[in-house]
């Protein structure tokens, strides 16, 4: 069901390229989601935040993607961004996520599109992939939060649910003193700043809902995607230790596996990263979308 008309705008990327975005909205199962469309083109990519991000956080990797002939979409996930964020914790999980990216092919008419995220977006791309196999082209999947991450979750995450369950009060005061601050200063600050102001309660009720949930397909039913998927990891992060990278780009049909320098180059000095995805793209266009019984690879940098 489309929400209300869409907002256009143009991001000048370069002296001579100029790349339309425009912003709109859907209802999925009673909620509004908002996302954001790069480019335009038979060349479908969505992207999917991390935990509690905004679709802000991606922007540089959209534009540079569509200034190559794609056309990249951004969601802001239940919860996230300028999408609804109920209170109710029963309305979030991976499996529920990954029906909401399915939703947004259904209200952009898109038979099928190249789907990836970044930790938690990274968990829902293998979600979607499980739900709808038929409409992935490929997959992008950078930082998943895997077997090898449990732990870690719980040492992290526990502390921030707590502080936004009973420190309510004082966080609710930040986010009004972070809503505030003028956001351009750079894009990292924005995202930082959009984090910060968003309500906690809602917040809140993302975490509970993820901690009741599954984190990801089971390995039963990851060993079964066969979408051709690009693997991002990287070393030296407990939350997306590069083991759970390593693993899934085995358990996969088609996957190959990428390594980072860090979890910063992407966000600091992505170049690289973006020409090898852009590379990915390319192939997952060019050729068929699913090879049964192909064997995991690791791409050279």
């Amino acid at each position: 069901m489309p929400g209300a008309g869409p907002a256009g705008r143009r991001l000048r990327l370069c002296s001579c390229e100029v790349v339309s975005v425009t912003t709109g909205e859907f209802v999925h199962d009673g909620h509004r989601l908002t996302y954001d469309d790069y480019g335009s083109g038979a060349r479908p990519f969505v992207l999917l935040p991390g935990l509690l991000l905004p679709r802000l956080m991606h922007r540089p990797l959209a534009q540079a993607l569509a200034e190559r002939g794609n056309r990249v979409i951004t969601l802001d996930l239940l919860g996230h961004g300028a999408s609804d964020r109920p209170r109710d914790m029963w309305r979030y999980s991976m499996s529920l996520f990954g029906a909401q990216t399915v939703a947004l092919l259904d209200h952009l008419e898109l038979e099928e599109a190249v789907v990836g995220g970044t930790s938690l977006g990274a968990n829902v791309t293998l979600e979607a992939a499980v739900r709808a196999p038929e409409r992935m082209r490929g997959l992008v999947i950078e930082m998943p939060v895997l077997d090898n991450a449990l732990l870690a979750c719980g040492v992290i995450f526990t502390p921030l649910l707590v502080g936004l369950t009973f420190g309510e009060p004082l966080v609710r005061l930040a986010s009004r003193i972070a809503g505030r601050i003028p956001r351009g200063l750079s894009h990292l600050t924005d995202v930082g700043l959009e984090w910060i102001s968003q309500d906690p309660a809602p917040s809140a009720a993302v975490l509970q809902g993820l901690f009741f949930g599954r984190i990801a397909p089971p390995r039963t039913e990851r060993s079964r995607i066969e979408s051709r998927s690009l693997v991002i990891g990287h070393p030296r992060d407990p939350l997306h230790p590069f083991s759970d990278s390593d693993m899934l780009v085995r358990e996969l049909r088609n996957g190959r596996l990428l390594e980072a320098n860090s979890i910063l180059e992407m966000r600091l000095a992505p170049a690289r990263l973006t020409d090898e995805i852009a590379r990915f793209l390319d192939e997952c266009w060019r050729e068929p979308a699913r090879v049964a019984g192909g064997r995991a690879e690791r791409a050279t940098a």
